[in-house]
C-alpha cells in the first residue's frame, strides 16, 4: 500500500488533500500526534516511512522540511511558494508540454500558485506557439474566493460581526509585488512580469483569471489562438470550451468544489478576453497536488479528483 504523509494538514490546502486521499483505499495516510507536529525527528521519521510527502507549510517551514527530507527517499510535493522557480524542482502544472513525464520521473515537485495557474494556462501556450511575443507587456485580473487567504481570512469573512468593507470585492497586491509574479513570468517565458490585479470577494471558493489582449498583440488569427487552446487542453482536467458563459455572465464561483479548469475566449475581433475558471482550492491548490501525486505513482491522473 502506498504511504502518504501530509506535513501541515491543518491548513486549507492540507485539509482538502487529506479529505480527498482519506477516501482512497489504496492509500495509507501517516499522521503525527499534535505534540509531534513540529518535532523535526518525528517529521523526518514520517517522511522516511512515506512514499510521497505533501508540504502544506509556510515558505520558510517548507524549505526546512525539504532539507529535512534529504536522504529519506520520499517524493516531495510542495504547495508553498518556496520552490516554484527553483531549477531543481519540477513545476507541477501537468498540462504544460513534457511536464507529465517530468512529474512521473521527479521526486521534487513544486505545486503552482492559484492565480498563477490560471495565468500560465492562458499565456504559456500562446508564447510557446509564437502567437504571443515573450516581450509583450500583459495585464491580468484575478477574482478569488476568500478561502485562498487561509484560516485567518476565512475566520474574518465568516465572522457574523465582520467589517462592512468585507461585504464587497477587495483588490490587493497593490504594490505589484505579489508572490505569484515570479512563477507567472518564468514559466510563461516572458521578459516582463504582468501588471497583476488580484481581487478577493465574499464567496468561499472559486477563481476567474482574465488576461485581456488587443488584436494587434497576436501574431496570428483568432482561429489559430483557439486551435492552440484546443490542442493544449483536450481535458479531462483542463479543457478548452469555445462558448462558456451564463447568459452573458461568467461566475467566478462556477467551479467551486471541483478540481478541473475551463479555458475560454471572449471579446470580439478587436479586444480579446482570455479566461480561466477553476477552484482556488482545487486545480489552484490541492487538486493539482493530487494530480501530480497520481502521475508520480503511475495512476490515472484524475483518481480521487472531483471532475463532473
Amino acid at each position: 500500500m502506498t504511504r502518504i504523509f501530509i506535513d501541515g494538514s491543518s491548513g486549507t490546502t492540507g485539509l482538502r488533500i487529506h479529505e480527498r486521499l482519506a477516501a482512497r483505499p489504496e492509500l495509507s495516510l501517516i499522521s503525527l500526534p499534535e505534540s509531534q507536529r513540529k518535532d523535526p525527528q518525528a517529521k523526518r521519521d514520517a517522511m522516511a516511512r512515506s512514499d510521497v510527502t505533501f508540504l502544506c507549510l509556510p515558505d520558510a517551514a517548507a524549505v526546512e522540511a525539504a532539507q529535512l527530507a534529504e536522504g529519506t527517499g520520499t517524493a516531495l510535493i510542495d504547495t508553498s511558494t518556496a520552490h516554484r522557480i527553483a531549477d531543481d524542482w519540477i513545476y507541477g502544472f501537468a498540462e504544460l508540454p513534457g511536464t507529465r513525464d517530468a512529474i512521473r520521473n521527479s521526486k521534487r515537485i513544486a505545486n503552482p500558485g492559484c492565480h498563477a495557474s490560471g495565468f500560465i494556462a492562458l499565456v504559456a501556450p500562446l508564447v510557446a506557439s509564437g502567437l504571443l511575443s515573450p516581450a509583450e507587456k500583459l495585464s491580468c485580473t484575478s477574482l478569488t474566493g476568500y478561502s485562498g487567504g487561509g484560516k485567518k481570512m476565512i475566520a474574518q469573512y465568516e465572522d457574523p460581526a465582520r467589517d462592512a468593507l468585507l461585504e464587497g470585492p477587495r483588490q490587493y497586491g497593490l504594490t505589484q509585488n505579489h508572490k505569484h509574479l515570479p512563477e507567472m513570468q518564468k514559466i510563461c517565458g516572458l521578459e516582463s512580469a504582468p501588471i497583476f490585479c488580484p481581487i478577493v470577494a465574499p464567496f468561499y471558493a472559486g477563481m476567474e483569471v482574465t488576461v485581456p489582449l488587443f488584436r494587434e498583440q497576436l501574431r496570428g488569427s483568432l482561429s489559430e489562438l483557439r486551435q492552440v487552446y484546443q490542442d493544449a487542453y483536450p481535458g479531462p482536467v483542463v479543457r478548452f470550451e469555445p462558448q462558456a458563459d451564463e447568459a452573458g455572465f461568467l461566475s467566478a464561483s462556477a467551479f467551486s468544489g471541483r478540481d478541473d479548469m475551463q479555458i475560454t475566449v471572449c471579446g470580439n475581433d478587436e479586444r480579446i478576453l482570455l479566461v480561466a475558471r477553476f477552484d482556488n482550492l482545487g486545480k489552484g491548490a490541492s487538486g493539482a497536488a493530487i494530480q501530480s501525486m497520481n502521475l508520480l505513482l503511475g495512476l490515472d491522473e484524475t483518481a480521487g479528483l472531483v471532475i463532473p
